[in-house]
């Protein structure tokens, strides 16, 4: 058997790694706050690292070479035992495990290449689709030419599309887009701790792949992001403009529900919590504790698509739909503009303040009243006015 309950025997070679790693962070972290306290209560010898010395020094290094010692022999047996191991279908549980662990820590699981690090990949029905068009035309044999991406938000999975139990059929958008519209559903399964703009430029090659591989011309792909999502595929198509890519031709429209276009708030109030802690000695190294959240999360603090260095590529032919949600029963209220739906303000995830040319007019924008962030997934409302803007040709 290669798999326990919901969590695979794979599985427990990535949590091994990321113990070991908790293990040797903390010891760093208590060793920094004891050589600033020393520093400070009395004599101590300079240290350019902030490392203790003597004694002290000797433990801290012991337990650092001890653990990692333990990392390295768990390395050594996981690696003769997994590669004889059948690789069983994940479950709906282990997958929002999965996304879960990738949205806080997903950089440092690419870093360290953790085996619980999520590879990007397109699924359909749950499973993963195959990239070879003879292994496509067999897992689909009626492939669509429109076809429908949905991106999922931070810490998210294509599970959360899904409506929950006592929900109707209208809380079930992938499902209606299809019925109703015509859409082949495809959901995007990735790791949402990584860069925005990392996600974004591989989401294009993905694209590109598809298009490729796909049996027949497609003839329109619509992104549909939620969150996080619409950020990745507003990402994508500046990735996918600047390389010529020919998925750009099949697409003319973006549809982001709840997307931070100008950043989340909360984010911003972490970074400041962060700049706090390291004003004085005593609470400096806390500030680690700040940075282990993923870069995708910092990433949401000011809605960054794209590598700093370079300019936004938004592709004029492709129209972008927002859809926002407040909490209050009207969208001018003081909460809407400073709460919105509890993470994203109303202006932020209508866009209103995008450049000249990105800015989405009135008739492609809607407000959600009485909901929150992640109701947007599942809302009534929100799949009408999708099925809606699909007929605007």
């Amino acid at each position: 058997m290669s798999k326990i309950g919901h969590v695979h025997v794979t599985d427990l070679h990535g949590m091994s790694r990321l113990a070991i790693d908790g293990v040797l962070g903390t010891t760093s972290l208590v060793e920094q706050m004891h050589y600033a306290i020393g520093r400070v209560s009395g004599p101590s010898l300079p240290s350019a690292n902030g490392r203790t010395r003597g004694i002290t020094g000797l433990v801290y290094r012991s337990i650092h070479g001890v653990t990692g010692l333990v990392g390295s022999s768990m390395d050594l047996a996981f690696g003769q035992v997994l590669p004889r191991l059948r690789q069983p279908h994940s479950t709906p549980q282990r997958d929002r495990m999965l996304a879960v662990l990738n949205g806080v820590l997903g950089d440092h699981l690419e870093a360290t290449e953790n085996p619980l690090a999520l590879p990007m990949s397109l699924r359909h029905a749950g499973r993963p689709l195959p990239t070879d068009p003879a292994e496509l035309a067999a897992r689909l044999p009626e492939p669509r030419r429109k076809i429908a991406v949905f991106l999922h938000g931070l810490c998210m999975s294509d599970h959360h599309w899904a409506p929950v139990d006592g929900e109707d059929d209208h809380a079930d958008l992938p499902r209606l887009v299809e019925q109703a519209a015509g859409y082949l559903p495809l959901h995007l399964n990735y790791n949402s701790g990584r860069p925005i703009a990392r996600n974004g430029e591989q989401l294009s090659n993905v694209l590109e792949d598809l298009t490729r591989n796909w049996p027949f011309p497609i003839d329109d792909l619509v992104l549909i992001g939620h969150s996080m999502g619409g950020l990745i595929a507003r990402s994508a198509c500046h990735y996918g403009e600047l390389a010529g890519h020919a998925w750009m031709e099949r697409s003319r429209r973006l549809i982001a529900l709840g997307s931070p276009h100008h950043g989340a708030p909360l984010e911003r109030i972490g970074h400041k919590v962060d700049q706090a802690l390291a004003l004085t000695p005593f609470s400096a190294p806390l500030t680690r504790l700040g940075g282990i959240r993923s870069a995708g999360i910092t990433d949401l603090r000011h809605g960054q698509l794209i590598d700093p260095a370079h300019s936004l590529r938004q592709p004029r032919h492709i129209r972008l739909y927002t859809v926002a949600a407040t909490l209050a029963d009207d969208a001018q209220a003081w909460k809407s503009r400073t709460l919105g739906d509890g993470l994203v303000t109303v202006d932020s995830a209508l866009g209103r303040q995008l450049g000249r040319g990105q800015q989405p007019p009135p008739h492609r924008q809607r407000v959600i009243k009485q909901s929150g962030h992640l109701a947007l997934l599942r809302h009534p409302d929100v799949a009408d006015q999708v099925l809606d803007w699909l007929s605007d040709d």
